[in-house]
């Protein structure tokens, strides 16, 4: 496993996103891809995070849960903008300890809706040269390009200050609050939002990120019973 690096900085942190955001491809399909892992943490101040891959086939369904732990004293410092560095190390845990590579991922975060480009699909996408889609729950940053509709199925770009494109704003169903996709690392920002409109959705996360954020939720228990 690849060791992920931590800046010894905030400065040295903005630097290596910086770097890393210009090794991002906004380019390719996930058409054919069966094997996703789908990546969310939880953490509690006085416990260890933990972090959960969930191996989802697009055909079988779930078929293994890794789980990365990493103690609350060796966490780079709770920062919007640099959640990468605190996160992505419990996630590289998870994701060898499913034995199966995926092909894909999918990650409770931002892709390239991020300040300096740089969201934690991103940065793991780039860190395992592997096509990565952000599923943020909340807007960090970018605006909407107009009013989201109410109805199921509902997208809008999201756009830079600027105005370049970063990803949508998508109403998975009906009157719920939006998620905000942005393609992490390999994959278009069209193909990004037809790839997660296609995955089961039962509620308002896709089920594969339902799956992971239930099994981080326990993890969690887990470890504060």
């Amino acid at each position: 496993m690849t060791p992920f690096p931590k800046p010894e900085d905030l400065q040295a942190a903005m630097a290596l996103q910086r770097s890393l955001a210009e090794r991002v491809l906004l380019e390719g399909s996930l058409q054919g891809v069966q094997r996703i892992a789908a990546l969310d943490a939880s953490h509690k101040r006085g416990k260890p995070l933990v972090a959960v891959a969930v191996l989802y086939h697009l055909e079988k369904g779930p078929m293994a849960v890794g789980l990365g732990v990493v103690p609350e004293e060796a966490l780079f410092p709770y920062i919007p903008g640099f959640l990468s560095f605190r996160e992505a190390p419990a996630y590289l845990q998870a994701i060898h300890a499913l034995g199966d590579p995926p092909e894909a991922l999918l990650v409770d975060g931002q892709g390239i809706a991020h300040p300096r480009g740089l969201g934690i699909a991103s940065h793991l996408g780039v860190h395992l040269d592997l096509p990565s889609i952000g599923v943020a729950k909340s807007l960090l940053h970018g605006r909407l390009e107009a009013p989201l509709p109410q109805e199921a199925g509902s997208a809008v770009r999201l756009l830079s200050p600027e105005g370049r494109p970063l990803g949508y704003a998508y109403r998975s169903r009906q009157g719920v609050k939006p998620l905000f996709i942005s393609p992490g690392h390999r994959v278009g920002l069209e193909e990004a939002l037809a790839f997660v409109k296609g995955l089961p959705t039962r509620f308002r996360l896709p089920e594969p990120l339902r799956l992971a954020h239930l099994e981080a939720g326990k993890a969690l228990r887990r470890l504060d019973p």
